[in-house]
């Protein structure tokens, strides 16, 4: 009689969860800050041994992370994302649904290409809609059509937090809001973008923590992957 594959991949180190594809339909990821390039390479591969049929990700590497990882893995079908700080071990899967990210400005590129990777790396396609932030409306609503058209938005803002609310207001496609820690002394490291949008009048504004890209993403890939095609 065949024996249940493991839940669990023991390394030493970790117990990594191998089986949280089948429970949830997504893998489990490795979060790189407070692990050894070594670490985290063991764990990546554990999981693509796995999963060898679609990719998996690690988030918040340090600048040495990167290159030691990429340079382990350089054998293997792996992606460096400089800007999210994150890399990928094996293919994407096929895209179903789009979810919007919507970034307010410059600053905040690193949360929103953290979310837009895992977006992808969790089943949806992507459409990075950057720099449309309340200083200029505008912009905003130069675009409002390609943010009608997706079947989720990941909104992320610093500073004040207002971009949810705005965005909010204008359309009914599901939302999550992410604070980024960017702003002045005042913005007290994203706690204040963090309240501004748990406080929205705008309804349907869900929130993620402070720098949640990843949070954001799974959820809004969930979202796009169950009204895609």
């Amino acid at each position: 009689m065949d024996q249940p594959a493991p839940r669990t991949a023991d390394l030493g180190f970790a117990r990594v969860d191998v089986d949280r594809a089948a429970r949830t339909g997504d893998p489990e990821v490795v979060y790189g800050a407070g692990k050894t390039p070594d670490q985290i390479v063991a764990i990546l591969r554990a999981l693509h041994e796995r999963h060898p049929e679609r990719a998996v990700l690690a988030t918040r590497l340090g600048d040495e992370a990167l290159g030691l990882v990429a340079a382990a893995l350089a054998d293997a079908d792996v992606t460096v994302d400089a800007v999210a700080r994150a890399v990928t071990l094996g293919p994407l899967p096929e895209p179903r649904g789009t979810v919007a990210v919507v970034s307010a400005g410059t600053s905040d590129a690193p949360v929103a290409a953290e979310a837009s990777l895992t977006i992808r790396v969790h089943g949806a396609t992507v459409d990075r809609i950057d720099d449309v932030g309340v200083a200029g409306l505008h912009r905003l609503l130069a675009v409002r059509d390609r943010i009608a058209a997706a079947d989720c938005l990941v909104v992320v803002a610093g500073m004040e937090g207002a971009l949810p609310s705005v965005v909010g207001g204008l359309t009914g496609v599901p939302l999550v809001a992410v604070p980024t820690s960017v702003g002045y002394g005042a913005s007290f490291g994203g706690l204040a973008a963090l309240l501004a949008m748990l406080n929205s009048c705008a309804p349907g504004v869900t929130v993620v923590n402070i720098d949640n890209g990843y949070g954001a993403g799974v959820f809004a890939a969930r979202v796009a992957r169950r009204a895609g095609p």
